[in-house]
Protein backbone atom coordinates (compact mmCIF):
# COMPACT_ATOMS: atom_id res chain seq x y z
CA UNK A 1 0.00 0.00 0.00
CA UNK A 2 0.93 3.33 -0.55
CA UNK A 3 1.16 5.59 2.21
CA UNK A 4 1.72 8.51 1.33
CA UNK A 5 -1.71 8.29 -1.46
CA UNK A 6 -3.30 6.60 1.69
CA UNK A 7 -2.92 10.18 3.32
CA UNK A 8 -3.80 12.32 1.02
CA UNK A 9 -6.58 10.62 -0.08
CA UNK A 10 -7.68 10.89 4.00
CA UNK A 11 -6.73 14.86 3.38
CA UNK A 12 -9.22 15.09 -0.12
CA UNK A 13 -11.81 13.11 1.24
CA UNK A 14 -12.13 13.79 5.12
CA UNK A 15 -14.71 16.42 4.60
CA UNK A 16 -17.14 14.74 2.71
CA UNK A 17 -17.23 11.77 5.03
CA UNK A 18 -18.06 14.22 8.14
CA UNK A 19 -20.84 15.55 6.07
CA UNK A 20 -22.61 12.10 5.72
CA UNK A 21 -21.93 11.58 9.23
CA UNK A 22 -23.29 14.45 10.33
CA UNK A 23 -26.21 13.76 8.50
CA UNK A 24 -26.73 10.41 9.58
CA UNK A 25 -26.23 11.28 13.27
CA UNK A 26 -29.03 13.99 13.00
CA UNK A 27 -31.28 11.15 12.05
CA UNK A 28 -30.01 8.74 14.45
CA UNK A 29 -30.49 10.50 17.85
CA UNK A 30 -33.64 11.96 16.05
CA UNK A 31 -34.76 8.17 15.81
CA UNK A 32 -33.52 7.10 19.10
CA UNK A 33 -35.33 9.63 21.21
CA UNK A 34 -38.64 9.25 19.42
CA UNK A 35 -38.61 5.56 20.62
CA UNK A 36 -41.85 5.55 23.62
CA UNK A 37 -43.14 1.76 23.88
CA UNK A 38 -46.47 3.47 24.52
CA UNK A 39 -46.50 4.81 21.25
CA UNK A 40 -46.65 1.15 19.64
CA UNK A 41 -50.31 1.43 19.04
CA UNK A 42 -50.17 4.84 17.52
CA UNK A 43 -47.49 4.15 15.06
CA UNK A 44 -49.68 0.89 14.22
CA UNK A 45 -52.39 2.73 13.60
CA UNK A 46 -50.46 4.80 10.97
CA UNK A 47 -49.28 2.40 9.31
CA UNK A 48 -52.27 0.71 8.84
CA UNK A 49 -53.49 4.32 7.07
CA UNK A 50 -50.44 3.59 4.58
CA UNK A 51 -49.83 0.32 4.66
CA UNK A 52 -47.75 0.30 1.32
CA UNK A 53 -45.88 3.57 2.34
CA UNK A 54 -44.55 2.06 5.39
CA UNK A 55 -43.76 -1.41 4.09
CA UNK A 56 -41.68 0.38 1.26
CA UNK A 57 -39.64 2.10 3.82
CA UNK A 58 -39.53 -1.03 5.47
CA UNK A 59 -41.15 0.39 8.62
CA UNK A 60 -44.56 -1.88 8.57
CA UNK A 61 -43.72 -3.41 11.92
CA UNK A 62 -41.24 -1.25 14.10
CA UNK A 63 -41.72 -4.00 17.04
CA UNK A 64 -42.63 -2.90 20.45
CA UNK A 65 -38.14 -3.31 21.94
CA UNK A 66 -35.75 -0.34 21.39
CA UNK A 67 -33.30 -2.43 18.84
CA UNK A 68 -36.77 -3.23 17.05
CA UNK A 69 -37.77 0.43 16.93
CA UNK A 70 -33.94 1.72 15.92
CA UNK A 71 -33.80 -1.28 13.26
CA UNK A 72 -37.36 -0.80 11.77
CA UNK A 73 -36.76 3.07 11.12
CA UNK A 74 -33.09 3.35 10.56
CA UNK A 75 -31.53 0.33 9.34
CA UNK A 76 -34.40 -0.23 6.51
CA UNK A 77 -33.41 2.91 3.90
CA UNK A 78 -31.87 5.77 6.06
CA UNK A 79 -28.33 3.68 6.36
CA UNK A 80 -28.67 1.90 3.39
CA UNK A 81 -29.70 4.09 0.78
CA UNK A 82 -28.34 7.32 2.21
CA UNK A 83 -24.36 5.64 2.48
CA UNK A 84 -24.77 4.62 -0.83
CA UNK A 85 -24.61 7.99 -2.09
CA UNK A 86 -21.27 8.23 -0.25
CA UNK A 87 -20.22 4.95 -1.49
CA UNK A 88 -20.66 6.00 -5.17
CA UNK A 89 -19.39 9.59 -5.11
CA UNK A 90 -16.10 7.95 -3.06
CA UNK A 91 -15.77 5.22 -5.44
CA UNK A 92 -15.81 7.67 -8.54
CA UNK A 93 -13.11 9.94 -7.13
CA UNK A 94 -10.67 7.00 -6.10
CA UNK A 95 -10.36 5.79 -9.52
CA UNK A 96 -11.88 7.33 -12.60
CA UNK A 97 -12.21 10.69 -11.83
CA UNK A 98 -8.02 10.52 -11.53
CA UNK A 99 -8.06 8.77 -15.27
CA UNK A 100 -10.50 11.52 -16.35
CA UNK A 101 -8.98 14.59 -15.09
CA UNK A 102 -5.50 13.14 -15.87
CA UNK A 103 -4.02 13.32 -12.16
CA UNK A 104 -3.08 9.29 -12.72
CA UNK A 105 -0.51 10.54 -15.18
CA UNK A 106 1.26 12.21 -11.82
CA UNK A 107 0.44 9.34 -9.98
CA UNK A 108 2.23 6.54 -12.15
CA UNK A 109 4.84 9.12 -13.43
CA UNK A 110 6.92 7.70 -10.16
CA UNK A 111 8.25 4.59 -9.26
CA UNK A 112 4.76 2.92 -8.01
CA UNK A 113 3.11 0.09 -9.56
CA UNK A 114 -0.74 0.33 -10.49
CA UNK A 115 -1.66 -2.29 -8.48
CA UNK A 116 0.30 -0.35 -5.38
CA UNK A 117 -1.87 2.29 -6.00
CA UNK A 118 -5.83 0.55 -6.72
CA UNK A 119 -4.61 -1.48 -3.69
CA UNK A 120 -4.35 1.89 -2.01
CA UNK A 121 -7.71 3.02 -2.87
CA UNK A 122 -9.78 -0.21 -1.82
CA UNK A 123 -8.30 -0.26 1.15
CA UNK A 124 -9.15 3.92 1.90
CA UNK A 125 -12.70 2.97 0.29
CA UNK A 126 -13.12 -0.15 3.02
CA UNK A 127 -11.24 1.81 5.91
CA UNK A 128 -13.28 5.14 5.55
CA UNK A 129 -16.51 3.05 5.17
CA UNK A 130 -15.66 1.31 9.03
CA UNK A 131 -15.15 4.94 10.45
CA UNK A 132 -18.37 5.93 9.79
CA UNK A 133 -19.76 2.43 10.46
CA UNK A 134 -18.23 2.90 14.16
CA UNK A 135 -19.64 6.06 14.04
CA UNK A 136 -22.69 5.52 13.59
CA UNK A 137 -22.93 2.43 16.30
CA UNK A 138 -21.50 4.77 18.97
CA UNK A 139 -24.04 7.00 18.00
CA UNK A 140 -26.88 5.06 18.81
CA UNK A 141 -25.56 3.39 21.76
CA UNK A 142 -24.62 6.75 23.33
CA UNK A 143 -27.94 7.85 22.55
CA UNK A 144 -29.52 4.58 23.86
CA UNK A 145 -27.63 5.01 26.89
CA UNK A 146 -28.60 8.71 27.75
CA UNK A 147 -32.25 8.47 27.31
CA UNK A 148 -32.79 4.39 27.89
CA UNK A 149 -30.47 3.27 29.69
CA UNK A 150 -29.23 -0.97 29.34
CA UNK A 151 -32.74 -1.12 26.74
CA UNK A 152 -30.35 -1.53 23.85
CA UNK A 153 -29.43 -5.46 23.25
CA UNK A 154 -25.96 -5.50 22.24
CA UNK A 155 -25.55 -9.02 21.04
CA UNK A 156 -28.25 -8.06 18.44
CA UNK A 157 -27.09 -4.73 17.81
CA UNK A 158 -23.68 -5.74 17.03
CA UNK A 159 -25.07 -8.69 14.53
CA UNK A 160 -27.15 -5.84 12.73
CA UNK A 161 -24.03 -3.85 12.32
CA UNK A 162 -22.07 -6.54 10.61
CA UNK A 163 -24.98 -7.34 8.08
CA UNK A 164 -24.92 -3.68 7.68
CA UNK A 165 -21.39 -3.60 6.52
CA UNK A 166 -21.89 -6.50 4.61
CA UNK A 167 -24.13 -4.55 2.24
CA UNK A 168 -22.19 -1.83 2.28
CA UNK A 169 -18.64 -3.36 1.22
CA UNK A 170 -21.37 -5.12 -1.46
CA UNK A 171 -22.26 -2.21 -2.87
CA UNK A 172 -18.47 -0.22 -2.58
CA UNK A 173 -16.98 -3.21 -4.14
CA UNK A 174 -19.89 -2.86 -7.02
CA UNK A 175 -19.38 1.05 -7.45
CA UNK A 176 -14.98 0.61 -7.21
CA UNK A 177 -15.65 -2.08 -10.00
CA UNK A 178 -17.29 0.33 -12.57
CA UNK A 179 -14.48 3.24 -11.29
CA UNK A 180 -11.94 1.07 -12.47
CA UNK A 181 -13.56 -0.58 -15.65
CA UNK A 182 -14.70 2.73 -17.41
CA UNK A 183 -12.05 5.48 -17.79
CA UNK A 184 -15.01 8.62 -17.67
CA UNK A 185 -16.05 9.68 -14.55
CA UNK A 186 -19.47 10.84 -15.76
CA UNK A 187 -19.90 7.21 -16.97
CA UNK A 188 -18.31 5.29 -14.03
CA UNK A 189 -20.96 7.36 -11.46
CA UNK A 190 -23.78 6.70 -14.43
CA UNK A 191 -23.47 3.33 -14.08
CA UNK A 192 -23.13 2.36 -10.04
CA UNK A 193 -25.75 4.86 -9.79
CA UNK A 194 -28.26 3.44 -12.04
CA UNK A 195 -27.15 -0.34 -10.18
CA UNK A 196 -27.20 1.15 -6.54
CA UNK A 197 -30.75 2.73 -7.53
CA UNK A 198 -32.40 0.33 -8.89
CA UNK A 199 -31.40 -2.12 -6.01
CA UNK A 200 -32.86 0.47 -3.59
CA UNK A 201 -35.99 0.69 -5.58
CA UNK A 202 -36.41 -2.91 -6.37
CA UNK A 203 -36.02 -3.71 -2.90
CA UNK A 204 -38.78 -0.40 -1.64
CA UNK A 205 -41.19 -2.27 -4.21
CA UNK A 206 -40.64 -5.83 -2.94
CA UNK A 207 -41.89 -5.11 0.41
CA UNK A 208 -45.32 -3.11 -0.45
CA UNK A 209 -47.23 -6.49 -0.88
CA UNK A 210 -47.51 -9.80 -1.89
CA UNK A 211 -47.84 -8.87 -5.68
CA UNK A 212 -44.50 -7.67 -5.67
CA UNK A 213 -42.70 -9.95 -3.38
CA UNK A 214 -40.91 -12.44 -6.04
CA UNK A 215 -39.06 -8.95 -6.63
CA UNK A 216 -36.69 -9.68 -4.06
CA UNK A 217 -34.58 -11.63 -5.98
CA UNK A 218 -33.92 -9.51 -8.25
CA UNK A 219 -32.09 -7.29 -5.93
CA UNK A 220 -28.97 -7.81 -3.55
CA UNK A 221 -30.30 -5.81 -1.12
CA UNK A 222 -32.43 -8.78 0.67
CA UNK A 223 -29.44 -10.11 1.84
CA UNK A 224 -29.56 -7.96 4.22
CA UNK A 225 -32.37 -9.31 6.73
CA UNK A 226 -31.81 -7.74 9.74
CA UNK A 227 -34.83 -9.44 11.08
CA UNK A 228 -32.87 -12.43 10.89
CA UNK A 229 -29.39 -10.99 12.03
CA UNK A 230 -31.58 -9.66 15.08
CA UNK A 231 -33.06 -13.80 15.68
CA UNK A 232 -29.43 -14.96 15.16
CA UNK A 233 -30.67 -17.01 11.98
CA UNK A 234 -28.06 -19.11 10.32
CA UNK A 235 -30.15 -18.28 6.70
CA UNK A 236 -29.40 -14.71 7.56
CA UNK A 237 -25.59 -15.08 8.88
CA UNK A 238 -25.06 -17.07 5.10
CA UNK A 239 -26.39 -14.45 3.64
CA UNK A 240 -24.58 -12.59 5.23
CA UNK A 241 -21.12 -13.94 4.66
CA UNK A 242 -22.50 -14.00 0.61
CA UNK A 243 -22.54 -10.01 0.74
CA UNK A 244 -18.77 -9.79 1.83
CA UNK A 245 -18.12 -12.35 -0.61
CA UNK A 246 -19.04 -10.65 -3.27
CA UNK A 247 -18.01 -7.41 -2.39
CA UNK A 248 -14.49 -8.67 -1.89
CA UNK A 249 -14.94 -10.77 -4.99
CA UNK A 250 -16.04 -6.95 -6.87
CA UNK A 251 -12.83 -5.34 -5.45
CA UNK A 252 -10.46 -7.82 -6.57
CA UNK A 253 -11.85 -7.94 -10.48
CA UNK A 254 -11.98 -4.35 -9.99
CA UNK A 255 -8.04 -3.96 -9.38
CA UNK A 256 -7.32 -6.79 -11.85
CA UNK A 257 -9.22 -4.86 -14.47
CA UNK A 258 -7.31 -1.81 -13.45
CA UNK A 259 -3.71 -3.34 -13.87
CA UNK A 260 -4.27 -5.05 -17.25
CA UNK A 261 -6.60 -2.18 -19.02
CA UNK A 262 -5.12 0.23 -21.32
CA UNK A 263 -4.98 3.89 -20.05
CA UNK A 264 -5.46 7.04 -21.98
CA UNK A 265 -2.35 8.24 -20.31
Amino acid sequence: MNLTLYKREWKANWVMLVIFMGVLTMYATMIVSMFDPEMGDSLKVMAESMPEVFAAFGMADVGQTLLEFVTGYLYGILLTAFPAVYIIILANRLVAKYVDNGSMVYLLSGPQKRAKIVQTQAVFMVTSLAVMLVYVMGVIWMTSEMLFPNELEMGAFLRVNAGLFGLWILLGGVCFLCSCIWNESKTAIGISSAVVVYSVLVQMISQVGDKFENLKYATPMTLFSVDGLIANDGEAWAMCVVMYGVGIVCFAAGMQIFKRKNLPL
